[in-house]
């Protein structure tokens, strides 16, 4: 480094000795070289009388122009550090990704750092979890999604001491991009996914730096609330959660419990189409409530109003009577319920069944629950890893099921409730707390977490289902719960246009607004049922969670519209 890069005052004086031998003119003075020579001081009286033609700056210098020997005793740490830096093309702060160029380099998925990768020289793009600086070493977390590796920053011959700082002071949550030789360990890493193996860094460029000051710590986030209450510990509570959802949503347990709910509507349309339903979309801006309730979202349609779809019923009624068969979609659902509650949401995700039958709606509640045993099932084969680390911070008991799915009828469900003590009448539908209560009582006796109620009242259920021939007070429809919360409601459809009128008017609906839908089966239409699941809420129940805002990405309420 040449010593007119030093940043300190010397470089302007050599600058201003200059100007005195050129002078402003460019021409030689003369003079001022004779008389104020390099390390030489002035006269004194032609400090206080200047010649006309003296250089101005002459008369300021009047100090010796300091030895090389001086100059770098002078020169900043960390200038003499850079000076010294063999590695400091091995890391820094990359510039801007703007799609400009496309390096041969693959990058290698976090997860797939095992032992079989060992003595690798690998690529990782990754977050910085924790840091951890140790005399001439660093310790480094890199998460990606759910997991973790340790890597290690060593003063050594790819990496000095500058870069091991450098790595060390790095901000949590800032994005890097790691070279480094995958080394197997002798002792399991048991704070990291990755236990077997970690990551000798050889380079380390920073990809997307991160502001220091968190709203949340992701470790307090993860921390089971046990620990916390005993231990002291700090954690999160849900409010801050949500108001910072794009941090909380990079916790290892929310990254679990969103892949296992990607696994259920895959699962969900995987077996459907196994079985021959078709996949279809249904609008959700509708002219009249679907459900004939008042819990609707008005919006402005240009000059009259419209509502958000309650539910995709109507539609895939309507697409049975086209001869479509077997149908399902999968769609927001929209309540205007001011219920605050662990369950209720204003927009969720709804999973919809609807199937022409033969002779009893019973093939269509059999062929629901086998759907739903089948996403059982899968999870507990695909998706182990994720339900392990959600229980690490939410402990749960496995979900258990039969084959085939226990039914009872609701008559049945009210006798064991009134076992119990609870005094209910023969068409009062339950109450979330008898619902918890029964479903207690069912794992007691039948040790299932899931079951299915059959023959609801018709008193509270929906104007379109069908009653039961045998008792008028009794309807052809069913619930199905997880551990004791529903999480579906269905019902053989009325497909006779005349009972469909009698049925809307007994339930005050504006016939005008349902025309098209009552229409539909004007021209012939068969036998069907149906029912709708609620995507959150059969994530939060399988997995054991409190809240259905745990599983809802950004979850609506009441009280909540953002972010």
């Amino acid at each position: 480094m040449s010593l007119a890069s030093f940043p300190d005052g010397h470089a302007q004086k050599r600058q201003r000795r200059r100007e005195c031998v050129r002078c402003v003119s460019e021409e030689p003075c003369g003079r001022e070289q004779d008389q104020v020579g390099v390390g030489e001081k002035p006269l004194v009286h032609e400090l206080r009388k200047p010649a006309g033609n003296r250089c101005p700056f002459a008369t300021v210098q009047s100090f010796p122009m300091p030895s090389a020997s001086r100059q770098s005793q002078e020169k900043p740490r960390e200038i003499m550090e850079a000076a010294e830096d063999y590695a400091k093309e091995r890391y820094g702060i990359s510039s801007m990704i703007q799609s400009q160029e496309k390096p041969d380099r693959i990058l290698v998925r976090v997860k797939d750092l095992t032992v079989q990768k060992a003595d690798e020289v690998v690529w990782v793009r990754a977050r910085i979890h924790t840091s951890r600086a140790k005399g001439k070493q660093c310790f480094l977390v890199l998460r990606q999604q759910q997991f973790n590796v340790q890597a290690l920053v060593a003063v050594g011959d790819h990496a000095s001491k500058q870069m091991v700082k450098f790595a060390a002071n790095i901000n949590k949550e800032s994005i890097v991009d790691v070279e480094g030789v995958v080394r197997k360990v002798n002792q399991k890493i048991g704070s990291c996914t990755q236990q077997d193996v970690e990551l000798h860094v050889q380079r380390i460029y920073v990809i997307s730096l991160a502001e220091p000051r968190l709203p949340l710590q992701l470790d307090d986030a993860v921390r089971p609330e046990v620990e916390g209450e005993e231990e002291g510990r700090a954690t999160v509570n849900q409010d801050t959660r949500l108001d910072n959802r794009v941090i909380d949503l990079r916790t290892s347990t929310s990254q679990a419990i969103f892949c296992l709910q990607s696994g259920i509507c895959h699962l969900f349309r995987e077996t459907l189409i196994q079985k021959g339903f078709v996949e279809i979309q249904t609008p959700k801006i509708i002219s009249a409530a679907s459900e004939g309730g008042a819990n609707v979202f008005t919006v402005s349609y240009f000059k009259s109003n419209a509502y958000l779809a309650q539910s995709p019923q109507l539609y895939k009624q309507m697409c049975i009577c086209a001869d479509f068969e077997k149908v399902f979609c999968i769609g927001p659902v929209f309540r205007a319920e001011d219920s605050n509650t662990h369950r209720h949401l204003t927009e969720f995700v709804g999973l919809d069944i609807e199937m022409a039958f033969n002779y009893h709606y019973h093939e269509v509640v059999d062929e629901i629950a086998d759907t739903l045993v089948q996403i059982f099932k899968g999870l507990q084969e695909r998706f182990q890893t994720e339900i392990q680390m959600v229980n690490r911070q939410f402990p749960c008991e496995p979900f258990k099921f039969l084959e085939p799915t226990l039914r009872l009828e609701y008559r049945e469900a009210l006798a064991l409730l009134r076992e119990a003590g609870v005094d209910m009448g023969d068409e009062e539908d339950l109450s979330t707390p008898n619902e918890k209560l029964l479903g207690r009582l069912v794992k007691e006796k039948y040790d299932t977490d899931f079951y299915i109620l059959d023959k609801y009242p018709l008193a509270v259920r929906p104007f379109y289902t069908m009653p039961d021939p045998r008792n008028s007070k009794q309807s052809n429809s069913y619930d199905m719960f997880m551990r004791g919360e529903e999480i579906l409601s269905g019902a053989q459809r009325i497909h006779d246009p005349q009972l469909l009128t009698e049925r809307a008017l007994h339930h005050g609906i504006d016939l005008e607004k349902i025309k098209a839908y009552i229409d539909s089966f004007r021209f012939g239409a068969p036998p069907h049922a149906g029912g709708g699941i609620g995507l959150e809420r059969v994530t939060m129940l399988y997995l054991g969670l409190h809240n259905v805002r745990q599983t809802s990405m950004f979850p609506r309420d009441p009280k909540r519209l953002t972010p």
